[in-house]
């Protein structure tokens, strides 16, 4: 009887079927829940490290960084690298809580890739490698925050946030691989080569940053005690999603609490 062959990523996806189950305990439903965050300790690794925080203070749900997500990094409708989840209210508005990737500091994402398609740089960015993925979404599993989606099809269509939110800055992903945020590392690498500050410039800052119309996102380098987020992270009590995982995220956020919005009049265009 002639042998059957398997392309490389059926057969790989095949040789790890058997560890898949232990992934699934790692994978929280919903929105985890918020624990109080420890500061961040400075010169962790790489002269760089990256950080977000989200004031939930001022985020109204909008949508506006989706979309600019969506224009930048070229991804399909429906396949959001952002989800945003309403959770309770305060004061009789909805808490509306944006959940990118974390960039956690202890990826399970990371250490659960069979084929090291997942790796985290040295300044604190968990990023993809797609031509190494196998689309064994191993990752996905171990997530707990929900913050990756697999390209079940090839996106072949129109971009329907192309022009009016920004145009693609990277090329779309095959199918059969799972894709995520980056904090926009496109834009990060090219704005430091052109001397321009992440966080500050807007060139060099991550889409969603700039796009946002309540500007309820800072972005920065935790070693840079001057940079928005250490500014931020220093006057604000911040809090970190599903703290009690030991992931570690590099997404803060300012809870929504009875304070004072200095912009409380912006509205989103």
């Amino acid at each position: 009887m002639r042998e059957k062959t398997f392309p490389r990523r059926e057969f790989m996806m095949m040789a790890v079927a058997g560890t898949a189950v232990t992934t699934l305990a790692l994978n929280a439903k919903g929105l985890p829940k918020i624990a109080e965050s420890t500061p961040p300790e400075n010169e962790v690794s790489g002269e760089h490290q990256w950080a977000m925080v989200i004031d939930l203070n001022r985020c109204v749900g909008c949508g506006d960084c989706q979309l600019a997500c969506q224009a930048r990094n070229d991804t399909a409708p429906g396949a959001s690298w952002v989800r945003m989840v309403e959770s309770g209210e305060v004061n009789g508005k909805p808490i509306n809580v944006p959940v990118p990737c974390m960039h956690c500091q202890e990826a399970p994402c990371v250490s659960i890739c069979p084929v090291k398609a997942t790796y985290k740089r040295a300044d604190g960015i968990v990023v993809m490698d797609y031509d190494r993925c196998i689309g064994c979404r191993y990752c996905q599993l171990a997530c707990s925050y929900g913050a990756r989606t697999f390209n079940w099809q090839e996106f072949t269509g129109e971009n329907p946030a192309v022009p009016q939110y920004g145009q693609p800055e990277v090329p779309r992903r095959p199918r059969g691989v799972v894709e995520k945020c980056s904090f926009c590392v496109q834009r990060i690498d090219r704005g430091l080569a052109e001397g321009l500050v992440p966080g500050v410039d807007p060139q060099a800052t991550p889409a969603c940053v700039v796009a946002c119309p309540r500007k309820a996102r800072y972005f920065g380098d935790l070693n840079d005690p001057d940079s928005p987020v250490s500014q931020v992270l220093k006057n604000h009590q911040a809090v970190q999603l599903r703290r009690d995982l030991g992931t570690d995220p590099r997404v803060y956020y300012l809870p929504a609490a009875n304070r004072p919005d200095p912009e409380a009049d912006l509205t989103c265009g």
